[in-house]
């Protein structure tokens, strides 16, 4: 099917924008049902998918809200279809339980979320990361997303592929976080040869129906995933939200089984912490002073510290691509011969807090913030970073 996609797609290389170049991303990943709710600066992703979704046998649906949306989303990937959404801060709060649902029950799927300015309806058409905490946090109670936030139109579509394979290989969702700004900006895209895109699917079910579990794991491997049994195989299978045992049935006054069930769904996640978190790193073999941004920040954090260091501040860069889990261990490692680091992003300051948590008590940790839908300068970093030096 990657193969199919890459061929009518037709050129490789691409001028393209953000939202598209998350559609083709998803495409090459075999995602064959979307549903969504039209929304600025998402609705381009929805538009995509209507064109291509028929052309490849899926299924295009618009719903008649975000609620719905996530809904029909989670409802065809318990059938076995990639499934995706997409939308942007309004549309993204009111996802928020059936995202919880969809953490509670294991069933994969992705949301690409074109940030732009809040609260509320806010600035439609303006860029934001203001919904960095909401990706983690949106959902009540404990649990583990995973969030990936591309600084390009090319990344985006790699990311939106890697996004999939994620959900699929911890059956989780997995949060996409553009913005207006990489949305609707168009840039060359080069597409990816057939033999080098990986793409993963969830484990299926090795063992017969009369013995299967749906939440029972190490059938066959030692993974903290349980092994997946769609809807219509033959398999008797029990979605809920609430606490439930191994067969799927609700157990909702067990201490036990509630602290077996939660811990799991973090556990499956944290524990390939090293796999799942992406990150880059530069000028960190003398850096006094390090920025870390992520996102379209990231494109003027990389100027702004290669301005500095021409002017001899020992200056260096990390840039988060995946935004959660955070790796406190590997960002207090990266992070521990800095006496400051500057946080620059397009809110009041929101990975700044677990940044702070990070690092060690001697290390000044300053947030860098910008909104009204404006991205940094260069500029505008170099000056917190001449502030810092000594």
């Amino acid at each position: 099917m990657t193969n199919d996609v890459i061929r009518l797609l037709g050129k490789k290389n691409l001028f393209i924008q953000g939202d598209d170049a998350a559609v083709y991303g998803a495409l090459i990943a075999d995602c064959r049902f979307f549903a969504g709710y039209p929304i600025t600066p998402a609705t381009e992703v929805a538009e995509g998918m209507a064109l291509w979704m028929p052309r490849l046998g899926g299924v295009y649906v618009q719903m008649e809200d975000e609620i719905a949306s996530i809904a029909a989303v989670i409802g065809a990937s318990c059938t076995g279809v990639k499934s995706m959404t997409a939308t942007s801060g309004p549309g993204f709060s009111l996802m928020q339980e059936c995202i919880g649902y969809a953490c509670m029950a294991e069933i994969p799927c992705v949301i690409v979320n074109v940030q732009r300015g809040g609260p509320s309806t806010g600035q439609p058409t303006e860029a934001a990361q203001g919904d960095v905490m909401q990706a983690m946090w949106g959902t009540h109670g404990d649990h583990q997303i995973i969030a990936l936030a591309p600084k390009s139109v090319q990344e985006t579509l790699d990311l939106t592929i890697e996004a999939f394979n994620l959900s699929e290989d911890y059956r989780v969702p997995v949060i996409l976080l553009l913005d207006a700004e990489i949305g609707h900006m168009r840039e060359k895209v080069v597409l990816p040869e057939v033999v080098n895109v990986k793409v993963d699917e969830r484990v299926p079910a090795t063992i017969g129906p009369d013995k299967y579990r749906p939440y029972r794991t190490g059938f066959t491997r030692t993974s903290k995933v349980p092994e997946f049994a769609p809807f219509g195989s033959g398999y008797r299978t029990y979605v809920t939200g609430l606490t439930h045992d191994k067969r799927g049935f609700p157990v909702t006054t067990s201490a036990e089984v509630h602290e077996e069930l939660v811990r799991r769904l973090v556990e499956k996640v944290q524990d390939d912490m090293d796999i799942i978190w992406y990150h880059e790193a530069s000028f960190l073999e003398d850096a006094e002073i390090i920025v870390v941004s992520y996102g379209t920040t990231a494109r003027p954090a990389v100027s702004a510290v290669k301005m500095a260091r021409k002017n001899g501040i020992k200056v260096g860069h990390v840039r988060l691509i995946t935004i959660w889990p955070f790796n406190y261990e590997k960002m207090k490692e990266l992070l521990k011969n800095a006496h400051t680091v500057i946080v620059p992003e397009m809110n009041l300051g929101q990975i700044v807090h677990p940044i702070r948590e990070a690092v060690s008590k001697n290390t000044k940790v300053i947030s860098a913030p910008k909104i009204g839908g404006a991205i940094h300068t260069p500029y505008d970093i170099l000056k917190f970073i001449e502030g810092e030096k000594y």
